[in-house]
């Protein structure tokens, strides 16, 4: 299939938070005029705030859990308005059901009337505790679907699974991508997620909390990679993948708070606490379908990461 280059209009839903805000600073970058909707339950404003004056960009305060009104022809839509912290999908876990259903569905709706090839960000909790190591985007998981964190691992495997049946039936150009775990800046140290609530740790001179024995293993992809891989699919039509983006170096949980104790020049102190229930001992993707498809992988390796990360926490605080 030949390559189509992202479109003039985008809309990116979730466009405040962590990784949206990213994708409107890359598509602007880009010459594209955007569009960002959220409504600000998990993102945040300033992370848009740059662009207020740039006449190619413009904020929409809705909720996709209703419907979608957006003027004018829209070439691409890159549905990540879903919250990936731990902590935010828990405490709402109705709303987070929401999003990923009634929500995917108003998004599809939207893409649909437009006529706009629509990236889903699912993720790699739809392998769930994963008997297959490495994950390939062919392993159909192991989720608890009534356990505490289903709200959200099976609010994307429905998200994948609508898309999916609108594509069988030719009502939509649509790609799914399986989002690993991802870090940079604008993370928040509240975000519930390692890297920040090590990093937010540290420099406050806080033991770092691991979770069971700290021997779990996560692969971490810094932003700037994700967000390549994210518009190399929106640019390759009638590709639905689904699609696994993340960095297939693997570590475990108490190697990278050696790191991160070693980057903020701390001493390193552990506090240990009891594993979440569910909470996933393994993750690793495997990127060939990636690598095959989009010519894709990571390029920032995770101590640069790293030190970007640590770099932006510092200057947030001062």
């Amino acid at each position: 299939m030949a390559e189509k280059s992202v479109e003039a209009r985008v809309v990116v839903t979730g466009g405040a938070g962590f990784i949206g805000s990213h994708l409107v600073d890359a598509l602007l970058e880009r010459g594209r005029r955007v569009v960002a909707v959220d409504d600000l339950s998990s993102g945040f404003a300033e992370n848009v705030e740059a662009h207020t004056d740039n006449p190619a960009f413009e904020f929409i305060d809705g909720d996709i859990r209703s419907p979608l009104q957006v003027d004018g022809p829209v070439d691409l839509v890159l549905n990540f308005a879903s919250s990936a912290s731990p902590p935010l999908f828990l405490a709402r876990p109705l709303e987070t059901l929401e999003t990923g259903s009634l929500g995917t569905k108003h998004v599809i709706a939207l893409a649909e009337a437009k006529g706009a090839r629509l990236i889903q960000a699912s993720t790699s909790e739809v392998y769930g505790e994963p008997l297959v190591h490495p994950q390939t985007e062919e392993y159909w998981g192991n989720v608890n679907p009534i356990g505490p964190r289903s709200v959200y691992d099976e609010a994307k495997r429905y998200g994948e699974a609508l898309i999916a049946a609108h594509v069988r039936l030719g009502r939509l150009d649509a790609g799914i991508v399986r989002i690993f775990n991802t870090y940079g800046p604008r993370l928040r140290a509240s975000d519930g997620r390692v890297v920040s609530n090590f990093v937010h740790q540290a420099l406050n001179g806080n033991p770092l909390t691991v979770y069971g024995t700290g021997e779990q293993t996560r692969s971490f992809c810094y932003v700037e990679d994700l967000v390549r891989g994210v518009l190399a699919l929106a640019a390759r039509e009638g590709q639905m993948g689904p699609v696994n983006l993340g960095n297939p170096e693997e570590i475990t949980v108490l190697e990278l708070a050696e790191t991160i104790s070693e980057f903020t020049g701390t001493a390193l102190s552990v506090v240990h606490r009891p594993l979440p229930l569910d909470d996933p001992t393994q993750r690793r993707p495997d990127i060939t379908r990636a690598r095959q498809l989009l010519g894709w992988e990571p390029r920032v390796g995770l101590r640069e990461g790293l030190r970007r990360t640590i770099s932006w926490f510092k200057d947030a605080v001062s």
